[in-house]
């Protein structure tokens, strides 16, 4: 068969283009992905215990566009659901982001909403230039903070010193002032109600778009016919790695159910200290399912596997930037996504980035 356009990867960026240009624009569609589901990373399943799970660790959909909840909402009603998490520390919960109740519980004191930002500025430390992660927190909240609740957390999760890594790790996190434990403020807060997989189903249900899974695409592309690509993968991975690896965080997993019907407190704790993991998750928080029994998965941060996290530094910028310069020139090849893009986007972000190029796409033909 003959394709308007191949996409690599079946997660949002690639499913979303797909479903786009096969509905909008009457095209036809191969997806192909090394993976034996779609979804990417957003893919979820009933576990052999009867519980709706995450497999690549908890994905919690929030956003500030309206075009994009909208969008998505055409291939699946909602479950509202505000994200909460905790950080345990010395055997005490705190709530992060930091406000004012981990403030006055942390110092043991008690502040008004009104007097914390001076305490906090009491405790920060002056920065010329905020350049790092560490002087990110520093610059924020001081010392005390930042070595409680964030330099071993961050160390973990990146395995790199807070110092090493670009502003940007750090300033995703707020600072609040008052008692908002929520750990987003977004005005779109939810969770797919049949999960993040039956989403993807609804969004590919098109007989313009085929599915090939379990495949290499580099294994079968030359006896494939098609006039452009879509490419959401890893875009060193791409040139083959000519310019050298871009460097990327994994994880790995480790799932249990315990005989309760509550684990938790919250939906996820994190672990910033002792533990060789970051977080806990307990899914039943997020999707909301009644079951007597729980799961939840723990995450240890490693340095191989998976590309999950572009570790955002300035040299892996500069070598990313090489690679981009290079897919500039490719013809009729469009890279979309994180991983093609080397930047940790949301959910929504993807999405959004993903409707923006097909918007481009579609007005230049196919």
């Amino acid at each position: 068969m003959k394709y308007d356009y191949l996409i690599v990867g079946a997660g949002f960026a690639g499913s979303v283009m797909a479903e786009r240009l096969a509905n909008e624009a009457n095209m036809k569609i191969l997806i192909i992905d090394k993976r034996g589901h779609i979804g990417g990373n957003a893919f979820d399943y009933v576990n052999d215990d009867g519980i709706l799970v995450h497999k690549y660790g908890p994905h919690i959909f929030h956003t500030n566009e309206k075009k994009v909840f909208d969008y998505l909402s055409r291939f699946t009603q909602w479950r509202n659901y505000e994200h909460k998490v905790l950080s345990s520390i010395q055997g005490q919960l705190y709530p992060i982001p930091i406000n004012l109740t981990t403030v006055n519980k942390f110092y043991n004191i008690e502040l008004s909403s009104g007097e914390v930002a001076a305490f906090l500025a009491s405790k920060s430390e002056e920065r010329t230039n905020v350049i790092t992660a560490e002087d990110v927190v520093l610059s924020s909240v001081g010392r005390e903070l930042y070595e409680a609740f964030f330099k071993n957390y961050t160390a973990k999760q990146w395995g790199l010193d807070p110092s090493e890594l670009c502003a940007s790790v750090t300033a995703r996190i707020p600072t609040r002032v008052n008692k908002d434990d929520r750990y987003f403020t977004d005005v779109y807060q939810c969770m797919p109600a049949l999960g993040y997989t039956k989403m993807f189903e609804n969004m590919l249900d098109n007989n313009n778009i085929h599915l090939m899974l379990n495949t290499n695409y580099k294994e079968v592309i030359n006896n494939l016919d098609y006039q452009k690509i879509i490419y959401t993968g890893p875009i060193d991975q791409y040139f083959d790695y000519s310019l050298g690896k871009l460097p990327y965080r994994s994880l790995e997993f480790k799932f249990d159910t315990v005989d309760a019907e509550k684990f938790q407190e919250t939906g996820s704790i994190n672990y910033p200290n002792e533990n060789a993991y970051t977080r806990i998750t307990e899914f039943k928080h997020l999707t909301g399912q009644k079951h007597l029994k729980s799961s939840i998965v723990y995450e240890f941060p490693v340095a191989e596997g998976d590309p999950y996290y572009p570790i955002p530094t300035p040299a892996n910028t500069i070598l990313y930037n090489k690679y981009k310069a290079m897919a500039s020139k490719e013809k009729d090849v469009y890279f979309v996504g994180r991983l093609a893009t080397y930047k940790y986007y949301n959910m929504d972000q993807v999405v959004a980035q993903s409707l923006a190029a097909f918007k481009k796409i579609y007005t230049s033909g196919p």
